[in-house]
């Protein structure tokens, strides 16, 4: 059973955010009331790697959390010899996805790797996956990460990426986050819960313009991107080369 996040909700002493244990522990809850659209994201990622899976090549899920994106894609694979894996740096995302496959039976088969994305070497692979990972990976490091993605893409293979954006100026930066706060005010967050949450994770997230992505995106050699999802400050790109 899903434990509520209650990890803010009282006065603390707030440390920067890290996907440890207390945040295992609620984190389906935590993601859904923070992310608007999570589940529409997640089924829908399932969707196009199943479309743009190549036959004998490998699928990754980078920063897979719990595995929900490993676990659509899953669902919606039918292209003989596929493999999935699914990385993260949390120790104990790690071990709880390894958990919640098991109770999924499917013919894909799938390695879960504890790694650093950073370091990972990528190979063969048709679909890869950054479901708002690429946020979590210092500013300095994110060009390398997506050059080496796409060096290592088959022809026609995709990269499917969600971020957290800030806005193209301070007034519509300013927008979206009222907005935001507004969804999880709306799903029972209080302000306490929201300020504590922001002052948590704003040295470790930083985020980039959606303007910012697409054009590092085109430069690097992707032949189309397209914003396919957006709500409020979170948006989903595919980019195929």
């Amino acid at each position: 059973m899903t434990q509520k996040d209650s990890i803010y909700a009282t006065e603390q002493a707030v440390k920067d955010f890290s996907f440890d244990q207390h945040v295992v522990e609620v984190f389906p809850d935590m993601i859904q009331r923070s992310v608007p659209g999570y589940a529409t994201i997640v089924s829908t990622i399932g969707k196009l790697a199943g479309e743009y899976a190549q036959s004998n090549s490998n699928l990754y899920d980078l920063g897979c959390s719990l595995g929900a994106v490993t676990l659509s894609m899953r669902r919606n694979i039918r292209t003989d010899n596929c493999n999935i894996i699914a990385v993260d740096n949390s120790e104990a995302m790690v071990e709880r996805c390894k958990l919640h496959l098991q109770g999924f039976r499917s013919d894909v088969p799938v390695t879960v790797t504890l790694g650093d994305i950073n370091d990972l070497a990528i190979e063969n692979a048709s679909v890869v996956a950054m479901n708002f990972t690429l946020q979590f990976i210092p500013p300095e490091k994110r060009q390398a990460v997506l050059e080496k993605i796409y060096a290592n893409l088959k022809p026609g293979g995709v990269l499917l990426l969600s971020e957290k954006i800030r806005g193209e100026n301070e007034q519509c930066d300013n927008l979206l986050i009222d907005l935001h706060h507004d969804f999880k005010r709306h799903n029972g967050y209080s302000e306490l819960e929201i300020s504590q949450k922001r002052t948590a994770i704003e040295n470790v997230m930083r985020p980039d313009h959606l303007s910012t992505h697409l054009n590092r995106l085109s430069e690097i050699g992707f032949s189309q991107t397209q914003v396919w999802y957006q709500c409020f400050n979170f948006c989903s790109m595919i980019a195929i080369k």
